[in-house]
Protein backbone atom coordinates (compact mmCIF):
# COMPACT_ATOMS: atom_id res chain seq x y z
CA UNK A 1 0.00 0.00 0.00
CA UNK A 2 2.80 2.40 0.89
CA UNK A 3 4.61 1.57 -2.35
CA UNK A 4 1.45 2.34 -4.34
CA UNK A 5 1.00 5.66 -2.54
CA UNK A 6 4.66 6.56 -3.16
CA UNK A 7 4.37 5.61 -6.85
CA UNK A 8 1.21 7.70 -7.33
CA UNK A 9 2.71 10.63 -5.42
CA UNK A 10 5.92 10.65 -7.44
CA UNK A 11 4.06 10.19 -10.73
CA UNK A 12 1.58 13.00 -10.07
CA UNK A 13 4.18 15.44 -8.74
CA UNK A 14 6.87 14.43 -11.27
CA UNK A 15 9.57 14.95 -8.66
CA UNK A 16 10.84 11.39 -8.32
CA UNK A 17 14.24 12.18 -9.78
CA UNK A 18 14.79 14.86 -7.14
CA UNK A 19 14.02 12.51 -4.26
CA UNK A 20 16.07 9.70 -5.79
CA UNK A 21 18.94 12.12 -6.41
CA UNK A 22 18.95 13.24 -2.77
CA UNK A 23 18.77 9.58 -1.68
CA UNK A 24 21.73 8.56 -3.87
CA UNK A 25 23.80 11.62 -2.90
CA UNK A 26 23.15 10.88 0.78
CA UNK A 27 24.20 7.26 0.29
CA UNK A 28 27.45 8.37 -1.38
CA UNK A 29 28.19 10.93 1.33
CA UNK A 30 27.60 8.54 4.20
CA UNK A 31 29.56 5.66 2.66
CA UNK A 32 32.76 7.67 2.26
CA UNK A 33 32.43 10.57 -0.18
CA UNK A 34 31.76 13.77 1.82
CA UNK A 35 29.92 16.56 0.10
CA UNK A 36 27.30 15.51 -2.44
CA UNK A 37 24.63 14.56 0.09
CA UNK A 38 24.73 17.86 1.89
CA UNK A 39 24.78 19.89 -1.34
CA UNK A 40 21.87 17.90 -2.79
CA UNK A 41 19.85 18.19 0.41
CA UNK A 42 20.41 21.95 0.64
CA UNK A 43 19.35 22.44 -2.97
CA UNK A 44 16.31 20.21 -2.52
CA UNK A 45 15.40 21.92 0.78
CA UNK A 46 15.37 25.27 -1.00
CA UNK A 47 13.28 23.71 -3.77
CA UNK A 48 10.84 22.41 -1.14
CA UNK A 49 10.57 25.91 0.30
CA UNK A 50 9.41 27.03 -3.16
CA UNK A 51 6.81 24.22 -3.17
CA UNK A 52 8.52 22.18 -5.89
CA UNK A 53 9.06 19.23 -3.53
CA UNK A 54 7.32 17.96 -0.43
CA UNK A 55 9.47 18.47 2.64
CA UNK A 56 8.38 15.27 4.37
CA UNK A 57 9.29 13.05 1.40
CA UNK A 58 12.54 14.93 0.96
CA UNK A 59 13.58 14.42 4.59
CA UNK A 60 12.57 10.77 4.42
CA UNK A 61 14.69 10.23 1.28
CA UNK A 62 17.67 11.98 2.86
CA UNK A 63 17.35 9.97 6.08
CA UNK A 64 16.96 6.66 4.23
CA UNK A 65 19.96 7.39 2.01
CA UNK A 66 22.14 8.47 4.92
CA UNK A 67 21.12 5.44 6.99
CA UNK A 68 21.83 3.05 4.13
CA UNK A 69 25.11 4.76 3.26
CA UNK A 70 26.26 4.73 6.88
CA UNK A 71 25.45 1.06 7.16
CA UNK A 72 27.28 0.29 3.91
CA UNK A 73 30.33 2.25 5.09
CA UNK A 74 30.30 0.37 8.40
CA UNK A 75 30.15 -2.96 6.54
CA UNK A 76 33.06 -1.95 4.29
CA UNK A 77 35.14 -1.09 7.36
CA UNK A 78 34.04 -4.25 9.14
CA UNK A 79 34.76 -6.64 6.26
CA UNK A 80 37.93 -5.15 4.79
CA UNK A 81 39.16 -2.01 6.48
CA UNK A 82 40.95 -3.53 9.44
CA UNK A 83 42.68 -6.17 7.30
CA UNK A 84 43.89 -3.48 4.93
CA UNK A 85 45.27 -1.33 7.75
CA UNK A 86 46.99 -4.18 9.59
CA UNK A 87 48.57 -5.72 6.47
CA UNK A 88 52.36 -5.79 6.20
CA UNK A 89 53.87 -2.77 4.54
CA UNK A 90 55.22 0.70 5.17
CA UNK A 91 54.49 2.26 8.58
CA UNK A 92 52.86 -0.92 9.90
CA UNK A 93 53.89 -0.27 13.53
CA UNK A 94 52.36 3.20 13.35
CA UNK A 95 49.18 1.84 11.81
CA UNK A 96 48.89 -0.86 14.49
CA UNK A 97 49.35 1.74 17.24
CA UNK A 98 46.64 3.90 15.68
CA UNK A 99 44.31 0.91 15.43
CA UNK A 100 44.86 0.09 19.13
CA UNK A 101 44.20 3.71 20.08
CA UNK A 102 41.07 3.81 17.94
CA UNK A 103 39.83 0.55 19.47
CA UNK A 104 40.09 2.07 22.95
CA UNK A 105 38.28 5.21 21.79
CA UNK A 106 35.44 3.25 20.16
CA UNK A 107 35.15 0.96 23.16
CA UNK A 108 34.72 3.93 25.47
CA UNK A 109 33.00 6.53 23.26
CA UNK A 110 31.57 4.47 20.40
CA UNK A 111 28.17 6.13 20.42
CA UNK A 112 29.66 9.60 20.25
CA UNK A 113 32.22 8.46 17.68
CA UNK A 114 29.46 7.50 15.24
CA UNK A 115 28.35 11.15 15.20
CA UNK A 116 31.80 12.59 14.53
CA UNK A 117 33.70 10.03 12.43
CA UNK A 118 33.05 8.36 9.07
CA UNK A 119 30.95 5.21 9.31
CA UNK A 120 33.68 2.94 7.96
CA UNK A 121 35.80 3.76 11.01
CA UNK A 122 33.18 2.13 13.26
CA UNK A 123 33.53 -0.99 11.13
CA UNK A 124 37.32 -0.92 11.28
CA UNK A 125 37.11 -0.75 15.06
CA UNK A 126 34.65 -3.66 15.14
CA UNK A 127 31.70 -1.78 16.62
CA UNK A 128 28.78 -4.20 17.12
CA UNK A 129 25.78 -3.77 14.84
CA UNK A 130 23.43 -3.64 17.82
CA UNK A 131 25.31 -0.55 18.95
CA UNK A 132 26.10 1.04 15.57
CA UNK A 133 22.84 0.71 13.64
CA UNK A 134 20.51 2.62 16.01
CA UNK A 135 23.05 5.40 16.51
CA UNK A 136 23.65 5.58 12.75
CA UNK A 137 19.88 5.93 12.15
CA UNK A 138 19.64 8.70 14.76
CA UNK A 139 22.69 10.45 13.32
CA UNK A 140 21.19 10.25 9.82
CA UNK A 141 17.89 11.65 11.11
CA UNK A 142 19.63 14.54 12.85
CA UNK A 143 21.58 15.30 9.69
CA UNK A 144 18.51 15.17 7.45
CA UNK A 145 16.47 17.31 9.83
CA UNK A 146 19.14 19.90 10.57
CA UNK A 147 20.39 20.37 6.99
CA UNK A 148 17.06 19.76 5.22
CA UNK A 149 14.94 21.89 7.54
CA UNK A 150 17.70 24.47 7.73
CA UNK A 151 17.73 24.83 3.94
CA UNK A 152 13.92 24.91 3.90
CA UNK A 153 13.73 27.64 6.57
CA UNK A 154 16.93 29.63 5.99
CA UNK A 155 17.62 29.03 2.31
CA UNK A 156 21.17 29.24 0.98
CA UNK A 157 22.40 30.89 4.20
CA UNK A 158 22.25 27.46 5.87
CA UNK A 159 25.68 26.86 4.32
CA UNK A 160 27.03 29.77 6.39
CA UNK A 161 25.43 28.34 9.53
CA UNK A 162 26.93 24.93 8.86
CA UNK A 163 30.35 26.41 8.12
CA UNK A 164 30.25 28.55 11.26
CA UNK A 165 28.95 25.90 13.61
CA UNK A 166 30.56 22.95 11.93
CA UNK A 167 28.94 19.60 11.48
CA UNK A 168 29.54 18.71 15.13
CA UNK A 169 27.72 21.84 16.24
CA UNK A 170 24.78 21.08 13.98
CA UNK A 171 24.62 17.52 15.27
CA UNK A 172 24.81 18.68 18.90
CA UNK A 173 22.00 21.14 18.24
CA UNK A 174 19.98 18.41 16.52
CA UNK A 175 20.65 16.02 19.42
CA UNK A 176 19.48 18.64 21.90
CA UNK A 177 16.31 19.23 19.88
CA UNK A 178 15.69 15.48 19.68
CA UNK A 179 16.28 15.14 23.43
CA UNK A 180 13.83 17.95 24.12
CA UNK A 181 11.22 16.26 21.92
CA UNK A 182 11.74 12.89 23.64
CA UNK A 183 11.48 14.50 27.08
CA UNK A 184 8.28 16.31 26.09
CA UNK A 185 6.79 13.07 24.76
CA UNK A 186 7.87 11.17 27.87
CA UNK A 187 6.29 13.83 30.09
CA UNK A 188 3.06 13.67 28.08
CA UNK A 189 2.93 9.85 28.33
CA UNK A 190 3.66 10.01 32.05
CA UNK A 191 0.84 12.51 32.62
CA UNK A 192 -1.66 10.37 30.72
CA UNK A 193 -1.01 7.42 33.03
Amino acid sequence: MVALHLHVHLHVHRAGVDYVGVFLAAVASWVALPGPGEAALIAAGISAAHRHLELGWLLAAAWAGASLGGTAGWLVGLKGGRGLLTAPGPLRPVRLALIARGDRFYERYGTLAVFITPSWMAGIHDMRGSRFLPVNAISAALWALSVGLGAYLLGPSITDVIADAGVAGVLVLGALLALAAVLALWRRVRRSR
